[in-house]
């Protein structure tokens, strides 16, 4: 099946791409939205940046028409500032951040991102980084794990699951995505089991993103990616859980306000260097969740920098 970018069309026209602009699309990924960007570009310049080496290897070919046009980084965008600064790069018309992992990050059984699949938990964005899912589960003390699951899953069962692990683990080591399902499923009350959604859900995304340091990650680099705006240039970022959403909503909300004592006298009303494009964030169609169901919990915003 092929790739289906989310919210493909609301984001290439929140961009507002100049045919002679520098694009910056910080999760390559499939190259899904770097070939809509591409199409549009005359003498201008896309850099393609992820941290997950088969994604860059894949894009390759499928952007080789473009050769001329793209350049391709294979590092995680947390280092965003240092990339443009080796490619003599100081500011840029647009840059996107689709912040959801691929489906076929997803659906490879072997990189150990789901829990539909038996595999050794792995959960690496970048496989040349050593921490992984098997160490977090088998290493980390059971304070550690009930504040994952709280603070990256919202997993309401968090210490019952984390009491569960702590025992399984002694005896044997939690190797594969199932045998960790199973323990999940050991620590839940069978009303729980029987609710709405996988019972391992909420764990394996607190998982996923504590071993990719995910949020600690995204704040530093919305700010250097604000930083590197052109006047009118823009940042769209695609977020699917209330975490990352939280982050992206509080910095925009930062940049694109002035704050006024309200009892001081100001002559002219002073503006930000900042505005939000859509302020009601953009959401998938009908006719979208209907190709791509995967959309439903996508959420676009876009910054641009006033002129």
């Amino acid at each position: 099946m092929s790739h289906i970018p989310v919210l493909y069309h609301q984001t290439l026209d929140s961009l507002n791409i100049k045919p002679d602009g520098i694009y910056v699309d910080c999760t390559l990924g499939r190259a899904g939205h770097s070939l809509g960007i591409l199409a549009q570009l005359t003498s201008g310049r896309l850099i393609g940046i992820d941290q997950d080496g088969q994604a860059i290897e894949e894009a390759s070919q499928l952007l080789k028409t473009y050769a001329e046009k793209i350049t391709l980084v294979h590092e995680n965008f947390r280092n965003l500032k240092s990339i443009m600064s080796n490619l003599s790069i100081t500011s840029v018309d647009g840059i996107l951040m689709d912040l959801g992992v691929s489906s076929p990050q997803f659906d490879d059984p072997e990189r150990g991102f789901s829990y539909r699949y038996d595999a050794r938990l792995d959960m690496r964005m970048d496989r040349r980084q050593v921490l992984d899912a098997y160490t977090v589960v088998n290493t980390y003390p059971y304070e550690r794990l009930v504040q994952i699951m709280l603070s990256y899953g919202e997993e309401k069962n968090a210490k019952a699951i984390a009491r569960a692990i702590e025992k399984a683990r002694v005896n044997q080591k939690i190797e594969t995505t199932l045998q960790l399902v199973d323990v999940i499923k050991s620590a839940l009350s069978s009303k729980v089991l029987a609710q709405k959604g996988h019972p391992a859900k909420q764990v394996f995304q607190a998982l996923r993103i504590e071993v990719n340091q995910e949020l600690s990650i995204l704040e530093g680099t919305l700010r250097t990616a604000i930083s590197l705006l052109k006047p009118d240039g823009r940042l769209a970022v695609i977020t699917f859980h209330s975490l990352e959403d939280r982050i992206v909503k509080k910095i925009f909300n930062e940049v694109s306000r002035i704050n006024v004592p309200s009892k001081l006298p100001v002559l002219g009303a002073p503006k930000a260097d900042y505005e939000q494009v859509d302020k009601k964030h953009s959401r998938a169609t009908e006719l979208e969740l209907e190709e791509n169901p995967r959309a439903r919990s996508a959420k676009l915003r876009v910054l641009r920098k006033v002129n």
